[in-house]
This record gives structure tokens, C-alpha cells and sequence, in this order.
């Protein structure tokens, strides 16, 4: 999630999915996709197709190919390829002139940043408007992108190639004309500033949108607009619906000449560029009855776009919204608000078809990116299948426009993961442009003259990512049961990273995906597959080298071990040789079930064995060798160094190498508390960086709260896991924040007592102070959390990322901000003793936020943020005795 700032910058973005007239989908044939008929003499408007079979590649226009030098400068001072703030010169002759390279990726459908004229720049904030959603005309192509004319180029060639258009669009702001400096309801023409400044021009120009103006009596009047302020509670409804995002002026969706207005400007599109499908930004901050008016509206003048694009032919037209809310593990606040758009609770008719899943894009990221226990993707992955009328047309991402990419933080190897699973599940697959390329740049510019290409074109279709989505997007149109299965989920690790098993469905055909989303080899064990004893399994997609045909045991059960990050798909090959009966067996004398006070011993008696590996929660490389005795017995002593949470179940289970499996899978808990190491107590009011002089960003938001000064530090432990609780001034949640906290970045570095590590702190601008090298360095905010180890770190790059990250927890009413270090990272230490942690706050938005000299509302001031350490307050080195 990106801060408010980039809320406003982006005015917010994402989206959902839908087949609109056809109700919910049949289970289609298990074959590929029937190809699509041959396109008309004008390719202009064509029949929709199953939007369960497409798969969408996002592009921002502005940052993806340019086309025609000749527009990227519209004279206004809004644009520099050099300053990611302005317009870059991407445009729709570039995207339309590359779509060899989209479709080769195995894209069906572009789905593409608002294309309308804009607010080109905005002096209130210092940002321009390249992105698309700050409207000045809802009926125009913005002159950076091109002519209407390019604009249905782009539409025609996309259809002769049997692929589709999918426009972004906005239905609760436009540009930010006004804004309030102090709000008064008895007067709302009062207090006002107008963004004289803004280029081209301060105000929309289509009527009705032209009446923007609070201070106008007649615009009062009209009610086009919310004469209000900008949200400062995203948990009041009022506000979320009724008040500017970000001063992003509101438009009343109430008001029926808004509503006409709304739909005849998107009929437009749909009319004069064929497009497809719309992806709706904001729907949350819209009433659900406005939303049903835009889709359905039987006004004979201005009708909805569904029935619209009906009468042109588009039976399935798609329809998607956005709304940012993501859920904390196993709970569905946000699952619910995004299935309230789904469906209208008074009458239960069908709203929005699909919403982005945002719920499970926070769940895949935190398990493959940031090492979870893999049951939190089995829960949200069940409940997004329970929870949302149609499952297939809801878009899955992994990042977009809005949050981080997902290598901001996550590693290559993790990324694949979320491809090959983002392919294999149902929903509508989006694809993040760059992600093929391995991009980290937000906003980056895939031509060599655009804002952060470093110089090249970024277009290889040789690069590694390329070429392994090719071959994901092969797969899922190959086998209809990735695209209109039901998957079930097999297997799952409550405790930690490791196995994630599930089994996808339809008309008869079963497909098998297995992942080990740990950085060290895992144990899959007595998988139940329901196939019959010997069955064969053939690979279907793999990430690993070692993948080769395998075969049930006992059962139909199935046992293998997983190199790290390995991923693999399984379909039986249908041949089945009954596997020798089993010779060797090991059973445990506890009872499965209970709960451990900490370190316990185990036994039970063996047979046909000498002796076996006892692998607790799947983890091999560490799990210890059991003799067997001459009487057939054997006991030892299981350690729980690192289970702190009792809640978590554990297991472990008795291997004898290769894919035997000699018992039963046992399961239990462990009660364990955390003691105070260590507590630093930090003055108020040194928040103010190493000279004294820096100061927070003018905004309101940051003045009275001082959430970056440390107030107490106090260091946790439990065996060899860390927690930090980190005490500020204050902890607030205004933008919203999925972490459970805003306004301030938290970067602690660790040193671990016999290890090498690095003294420089990176994008920091420092160095750490004397007598410590960082071994792990956590950064986190409001909307990500990475851990990097030393290797390839500098001055200005980050390091390897590496996981399981930090588990967080906020306490709002102590201030406090917990940071739980798993002990999986500290291997080798039986206690902390020795650790060093240091602690330092700033805040970061998709990098860390700007220092400059003179005051700015959005950047901290006071320094040369060139040279200046990027540091508000910080720790002394603390270590634990």
C-alpha cells in the first residue's frame, strides 16, 4: 500500500472482473481455449470472450513504450523523463507498436492506465498526472498518449490478434482543483484554495464536470461536486464515500445528472474505441447504488455500459473495481467489504461480477515473499473460493501501480513461486508490466529514454522471467482445470514456510501443485491424493531441476522431499503399478495433539529399521538421526528452540530417506513466554536527525503526531527468537495502513555474534556506529516488510532478500509497534546472548522519503537529503547481555 502521498499521486488504483449477462460460469471442456473467430472486416467491436480463459498484462501508458516523440512535451513543464514525478513519453502508438512482445508473453488482453485528458501537473503536491487519474475530460485522449484515432489503432490490432482492451477508469474523483484549508460545513465557500497553478488549466472542461468551483454560487448549486474536505477517517463511512481523497475533488454519484454524465462519457469508449472491459478505480469510495446505476442503468438516453455494449455486441462485457483492503492472517474484514460489491445486500442482485483480490495478494506475498506459515495461504485461498460469488473472475496480481513490486523485497526465487501459483488457482491472472524483467522501480519505464530505464530498452524477450512466463501462461491455457477448476488444499504448515499442497478440479481432470516455499529442503509427506496405491504422476510445470515422475504409496498417499523453493504441478499419467508392500514401520508412544512446555522427549518403538530422521515441521536439513535398539525402541530429546507462538500446531514425522516414510504424522504445541532482555529508554523530542535541524513534512498529518520519535526500546526473547517492541510518540493508521501503522519506516539492523556482516546502511546515507556490522537489516512500514541479508548490499542497494521477515503486531494504546524475529535466523545460537540491534525511524514510500533543504508538505526538510543521513531518530547500539 502506498502512502496517502502516492494514494494522491495514483489516486488510488486496482481492480476486479466480470462476464457480465452470462450469470455464473459452466465448467468448461479440458482442452485449450477454442481460438477465437476470424475478426470482422473492422476489427473495431468484437464478441466478448470467456474472461475466465484471459490473462491480462497491465501497462502504465506513460511509462511502457513511446511511439511519437513528437507529444511527449506539451509545453507546460510537465515533463522529464528524469524526474519520476512527471510524464516520461509513453504513449498508445508505443504500447500498440509493441504488442508482438506483450502477446508473445502469452498476455490475451492490455489492460491500461486511464487514457483520458488530465491535470498535467499540480503544484499543491509537486506531481504530475502521467498516471492517468486525475481527469479533466472523461471524453478526451490526453494529448501525451495520442488521438483518438491512435487510441482505436490500438483497439483494431489488439482484436486481429484475437486479444482484448481494457481501459482503466474513475468514477469518484477528478483532478484536484480545490481544496480546503480549514473546513466550515455552515459555509463551504469559505476557507478555500483553488490550484490556480495547475497545468493546462485549473478546473475540468466538460460540462457537467466544469462546475468545480465551491466559491461559485451557482456551482454550489449544481451539486456536481462534495463541498468537503479531504478524508480523515477511512473507518467513517460518510467520509469514504462523501469526502475528497487525497483533495482529489468528489464527484456526487448521487446526483442523476452525474450519473447520466458518468455513463455517457464511458458509453463513449465503448462506442468509438471498441473497448472490452473497464477496471473501475475507487469503487470503494462509491455507493454501491451508484455503482449498480453505471453497469445497468435502462436510461434510453444514457444507458448503463452493460446493457450498452450488449447492443454492440459485447454479451460478456467485463467490468472490474478496486478496492484497497487487505486482511490480517485468518480474519476477513476485507474479504467482506470486497464481497459487498459484489453482490447488492438488499436485494441480492449481482453488483460487480469480480473485484481485484487484494486479500490475497497481501497472503501470496506474505507467504512466498516473506516466508509465512503456508496455512495462511490455504485459509485465504478457501475463503476467497466461499466468500466471492464467482471466484473465476476475480483478478489475482502480485503487485501493481499502487505497492511495492514484489522484488522490492521478495526474492527472484520467491517470485517464480507466485507466478506458477498465480497461474494454477482460478481468477483472472494480471500481469504487472516489467515484472518479466525483473523490475524493482514502482513506476519504472520499460524504454530506454523513460524515467528509471537506466539508459535501454527493457523489451528482451530472452530474459529468464520472460521466457518462464511464456511457459506459465502455456500451461494454464493448455489444461482448462487451471482455468475453471476448484481447487482443495492438501497440505499446509501451520508453524513456518515449507509444503503448500493443493488439487485443482474440473469434469474430471485433476492437476496436483506442490511448493516448498522455504530457503531449505522440506519434507512432503503421507499426501492424500485419493488416487489409487501406485498411481503415476507425470510433471506438468516445474521450478526445480530434480522434478521427475513419481508414484503413490500406501494408500494413495504421496511422499517427497523438495529442494528449496522447489514447485512443481503433477497430473496423473492414468498407468498405476502397486507399490511393494511396506516392510518398515515407526511408531511414537505419545499422544498426537497435546501441548509441550518446551523441549520434550519422544518415543516409540521401530521395525524393519536401524534408523530414521525425525522431521519436525518438514524442516530436513536440521531434523537428527534416531537409533533404533536392539529391543526395537528408541527415545529422544525434540527441541522447540524458536516455537513461541501457541497457537501454531507442529508436526513431525519418522523418514528413512529417499520418499520413505516410516509413521503417521504427529502433531503438537508449545506453550512458551518472552522475557525482557534489554530496555532503552529514548528521549522525547530527538527526532530531529544527527544535526538537530531536520524537520517532519508540513502535512497536518505528520505536525502534532511525531511518530518517528522513539521513545522506548525494549528487547525480547524466547530461546533464540527476538522481539522488538518499539514505543513511539504515537501511532496512527491515517491512510489506512495494512501493518496497523503509518507515517514512519522502522530500519533495525541485527548483528549476530560470530558472523560477517556490513557497516554501510543502505539508501541511508550512513554508516552504522562503531563496533557493529549488520548480519540481517529489517525495513518496515504501513504497507511492506523485507528483511535482507549483507550479500550484494552498497550504499545504494538494499541486499539479498531473505525471510521468514519479521512478524508485526501493534498495540495502539501503548504506542508500541512489535517486530518478532524468527529463530529459524539466528541457527547456531541457543540464546541471544550477544546479539546487537540497532534501531532507526524515517518513513518510506516506494524508497525512502525525500530530504530536502526548504519546507515541502510531503518531504522531510532541513538537510541536503543527497548527503544527509536519512535518519530521524535513532537507538544506541543495543546488545543483549
Amino acid at each position: 500500500m502506498p502512502s496517502l502521498f502516492s494514494k494522491r499521486l495514483a489516486a488510488v488504483g486496482a481492480a476486479a472482473a466480470w462476464l457480465a449477462c452470462k450469470g455464473d460460469p459452466q465448467p468448461g471442456p479440458v482442452t485449450p481455449p477454442t481460438p477465437p473467430p476470424p475478426p470482422p472486416v473492422d476489427s473495431l467491436h468484437v464478441p466478448s470472450p470467456d474472461w475466465r480463459d484471459q490473462i491480462l498484462y497491465f501497462v502504465m501508458t506513460d511509462r511502457f513504450a513511446n511511439g511519437d516523440p513528437g507529444n511527449d512535451d506539451q509545453g507546460a513543464g510537465e515533463y522529464d523523463p528524469a524526474d519520476g514525478a512527471k510524464y516520461s513519453g509513453g504513449d498508445l502508438k508505443g504500447l500498440r507498436e509493441r504488442l508482438d512482445y506483450i502477446q508473445g508473453l502469452g498476455a490475451t488482453a492490455v489492460w491500461l492506465t486511464p487514457p483520458v485528458a488530465n491535470q498535467w501537473w499540480d503544484p499543491l503536491v509537486n506531481y504530475g498526472g502521467y498516471h492517468g487519474y486525475w481527469a479533466r475530460d472523461f471524453k478526451q485522449v490526453d494529448p501525451h498518449l495520442g488521438t483518438l484515432e491512435d487510441y482505436r489503432s490500438l483497439s483494431r490490432e489488439l482484436h486481429s490478434r484475437g486479444m482484448y482492451l481494457v481501459q482503466d477508469i474513475v468514477l469518484n474523483h477528478m483532478a484536484n482543483c480545490f481544496r480546503y484549508t480549514r473546513y466550515d460545513p455552515a459555509d463551504v465557500s469559505a476557507h478555500v484554495e483553488l490550484n490556480t497553478g495547475a497545468r493546462p488549466s485549473c478546473g475540468p472542461t466538460q460540462a457537467p464536470f466544469d462546475q468545480w468551483d465551491p466559491t461559485r454560487p451557482a456551482h454550489r448549486d449544481a451539486h456536481v461536486f462534495h463541498w468537503t474536505p479531504t478524508i480523515q477517517d477511512y473507518g467513517v463511512r460518510d467520509q469514504e464515500l462523501n469526502w475528497q481523497l487525497s483533495d482529489l475533488d468528489d464527484l456526487d454519484t448521487e446526483n442523476p445528472a452525474v450519473r447520466a454524465a458518468l455513463r455517457d462519457s464511458y458509453d463513449f469508449w465503448i462506442r468509438e474505441v471498441g473497448v472490452d472491459g473497464f477496471r473501475m478505480d475507487t469503487v470503494f469510495y462509491v455507493p454501491q447504488d451508484s455503482i449498480k446505476d453505471f453497469l445497468y442503468s435502462t436510461d434510453a438516453a444514457h444507458p448503463g455500459v452493460v446493457p450498452f455494449a450488449r447492443s454492440l455486441g459485447k454479451e460478456g462485457f467485463l467490468a472490474f473495481g478496486e478496492g484497497y483492503a487487505t486482511d490480517l492472517p485468518f480474519q476477513d474484514t476485507a474479504t467482506r467489504k470486497i464481497a459487498s460489491y459484489l453482490t447488492e445486500e438488499a436485494t441480492g442482485d449481482a453488483l460487480l461480477p469480480g473485484m481485484l483480490d487484494f486479500p490475497l495478494y497481501r497472503t501470496t506475498g506474505d507467504v512466498f515473499a516473506r516466508g509465512a506459515p503456508t496455512s495462511q495461504l490455504g485459509y485465504r485461498m478457501t475463503r476467497s473460493g466461499t466468500a466471492f460469488p464467482r471466484p473465476h473472475l476475480m483478478p489475482t496480481f502480485l503487485d501493481n501501480h499502487d505497492v511495492d513490486r514484489f522484488l522490492k523485497g521478495g526474492s527472484e526465487a520467491a517470485l517464480r513461486q507466485g507466478l506458477l501459483f498465480m497461474m494454477t488457482v482460478p481468477g483472472i491472472p494480471v500481469l504487472y508490466y516489467g515484472t518479466e524483467q525483473g523490475f524493482t522501480e514502482q513506476r519504472g519505464a520499460m524504454f530506454q529514454k523513460g524515467f528509471g530505464a537506466g539508459g535501454k530498452d527493457r523489451f528482451d524477450t530472452t530474459a529468464p522471467l520472460y521466457a518462464l512466463v511464456r511457459e506459465l501462461t502455456a500451461l494454464r491455457k493448455t489444461h482448462a482445470v487451471f482455468r475453471h477448476g476448484t481447487p482443495t488444499v492438501l497440505r499446509q504448515n501451520e508453524a513456518r514456510a515449507g509444503v503448500f499442497a493443493y488439487k485443482m478440479e474440473d469434469a474430471g481432470q485433476v492437476a496436483f501443485v506442490v511448493f516448498n516455499t522455504s530457503d531449505e529442503e522440506a519434507l512432503l509427506d503421507n499426501l492424500p491424493t485419493g488416487l489409487a496405491a501406485g498411481s503415476g504422476l507425470k510433471v506438468l510445470a516445474s521450478l526445480d531441476p530434480e522434478a521427475r515422475e513419481v508414484r503413490t504409496g500406501t494408500d494413495g498417499r504421496l511422499s517427497l522431499k523438495l529442494p528449496a523453493r522447489a514447485a512443481r504441478v503433477y497430473m496423473p499419467s492414468g498407468d498405476v503399478v502397486p507399490p511393494p508392500a511396506q516392510s518398515a514401520r515407526v511408531t511414537l508412544s505419545n499422544a498426537s495433539g497435546g501441548t509441550v512446555p518446551g523441549d520434550f522427549e519422544l518415543s516409540g518403538t521401530a521395525t524393519g529399521v536401524s534408523s530414521f530422521r525425525l522431521v519436525v515441521d518438514g524442516v530436513l536439513g536440521s531434523a537428527p538421526l534416531v537409533t533404533v535398539k536392539a529391543d526395537g525402541t528408541w527415545s529422544t530429546l525434540v527441541g522447540t528452540q524458536g516455537m513461541t507462538d501457541s497457537t501454531l500446531q507442529h508436526s513431525l514425522v519418522a523418514w528413512a530417506g529417499e520418499d520413505q516414510v516410516l509413521s503417521d504424522t504427529w502433531t503438537f504445541r508449545v506453550e512458551r513466554v518472552f522475557t525482557a532482555l534489554l530496555t532503552h529508554d529514548d528521549p522525547e523530542g530527538d527526532d530531529v536527525g544527527p544535526t538537530g535541524s531536520y524537520h517532519y513534512p508540513t502535512d497536518e498529518t505528520w505536525g502534532v503526531n511525531h511518530q518517528g520519535d522513539l521513545r522506548r526500546v525494549t528487547l525480547l526473547g524466547s530461546g533464540n527468537t527476538l522481539k522488538l517492541a518499539l514505543q513511539t510518540k504515537t501511532v496512527t493508521t491515517i491512510w489506512n495502513p495494512q501493518n496497523g501503522f503509518d507515517h514512519v519506516a522502522f530500519t533495525v539492523y541485527i548483528d549476530v555474534p560470530g558472523r560477517s556482516g556490513l557497516t554501510v546502511m543502505p539508501q541511508q546515507n550512513a554508516s552504522l556506529p562503531s563496533g557493529m556490522a549488520w548480519d540481517y537489516r529489517v525495513r518496515v512500514h504501513g504497507w511492506s516488510n523485507a528483511l535482507f541479508a549483507p550479500q550484494g548490499a552498497s550504499a545504494t542497494e538494499e541486499g539479498t532478500p531473505v525471510s521468514p521477515t519479521a512478524a508485526i503486531e501493534v498495540d495502539k494504546n501503548t504506542r508500541t509497534v512489535f517486530l518478532t524475529l524468527s529463530g529459524e535466523l539466528f541457527g547456531g545460537l541457543s540464546t541471544l546472548q550477544g546479539v546487537k540491534v540497532y534501531v532507526t525511524t524515517w518513513d518510506y514510500d516506494n524508497g525512502y522519503r525525500p530530504l530536502v533543504p526548504a519546507s515541502e508538505q510531503w518531504k522531510f526538510w532541513g538537510a541536503d537529503g543527497a548527503t544527509s543521513p536519512l535518519v530521524l531518530d535513532d537507538t544506541p547500539v543495543l546488545t543483549v547481555p
